[in-house]
């Protein structure tokens, strides 16, 4: 049996086709709103691009210095080793991405003179007389040596024994090798202040097996110790960025003349002093007061930290209050 519903009185049917709506769509309005809508849409996405283009830029900005800066220290120590072919290549390099940056053309000037300079070819006066002993005997004798922690000649007689037959206990000696090369880097470093030395052990090491923790962190204060000197009486602010970081890790880090915690502190005053002479007291003040908190300042730099200090903190006039008498009737 079947239903049938009749129709309510809200039923979205028409009863008489008479009572339809007629509509008109206003094309034009609507083509105006889409293409306002795309182009602000369009503007919207330029302004994005634009501003990550500039965060992009800026970043990669902030990369080539710090490269830069890594490039000119390296070159420094081309120099005093002697390798002017590598330092000429490093300055030329950094020349080339930032023609103002400081001092670089000037010891390129410099480099180039050096390697014009012819020099001199060493004729040897002896032929020394060949190790004959055994190999065993070697390896007893690097033994001992290692015993007693006499890393140079320790690392002698593993080499000699490698000349003679580098597959005698090839295990034993690579274990030998890197635990003279790693100790030895670390007393470089620690004890006699050679720095660059001390870095060269340790990365002879690395070709032997992974460095521990502690020999891997002291070679990156090192690093960080020359890339910081490389700054001395040429760029304050730098040498106190990078000091800063370094003495925090490493404060007893030296370079046989002057510890990391003393170099900030010296940095640190001389930085304040050209705060100083710009007029940026307060700026200068900071600069003074972490020199302070690892010794005292000289003359100059307390003189000129009285008066900063006068300047960023100006004494305020007291203010003097009169008493007001109210009289009663």
């Amino acid at each position: 049996m079947s239903e049938q519903t009749e129709p309510t009185l809200g039923s979205t049917q028409p009863s008489q086709p008479a009572s339809k709506k007629k509509f008109r769509v206003n094309w034009r309005g609507l083509l105006l709103g889409a293409l306002a809508l795309i182009i602000l849409v369009g503007l919207g996405g330029l302004g994005g691009y634009q501003q990550a283009i500039g965060d992009r830029t800026s970043a990669q900005a902030t990369v080539v210095s710090k490269q830069l800066t890594e490039q000119y220290a390296l070159a420094l120590l081309d120099i005093d080793a002697g390798r002017y072919g590598a330092a000429q290549q490093r300055l030329e390099y950094i020349i080339q991405n930032n023609p103002s940056f400081p001092q670089a053309g000037q010891k390129l000037s410099e480099v180039l003179v050096l390697i014009t300079i012819p020099t001199a070819t060493l004729v040897p006066t002896f032929t020394p007389t060949p190790d004959l002993s055994g190999v065993e005997e070697i390896f007893q004798r690097a033994q001992q040596y290692l015993n007693i922690q006499d890393w140079p000649n320790t690392l002698a007689n593993l080499d000699s024994l490698r000349r003679k037959d580098p597959t005698y206990r090839a295990a034993e000696v690579d274990g030998m090798y890197y635990f003279s090369l790693r100790n030895y880097g670390y007393d470089l470093i620690t004890k006699q202040g050679n720095l660059e030395g001390g870095i060269y052990q340790l990365t002879l090491a690395e070709r032997f097996g992974p460095l521990d923790s502690t020999g891997n962190g002291l070679r990156e204060g090192a690093r960080l110790y020359v890339l910081a000197a490389s700054f001395w009486d040429l760029d304050w602010k730098n040498a106190v960025q990078y000091f800063s970081q370094l003495y925090l890790g490493w404060p007893s880090m030296w370079d046989g003349t002057m510890t990391a915690s003393e170099r900030f502190r010296i940095a640190s005053m001389r930085y304040g002093d050209e705060l100083f002479a710009q007029e940026q007291y307060c700026a200068a003040v900071e600069q003074y007061k972490a020199a302070q908190t690892l010794g005292k300042l000289d003359d100059i730099s307390l003189r000129n930290a009285n008066h900063a200090y006068a300047q960023c903190y100006p004494a305020t006039e007291p203010v003097i209050i009169i008493p007001t008498i109210i009289i009663t009737p």
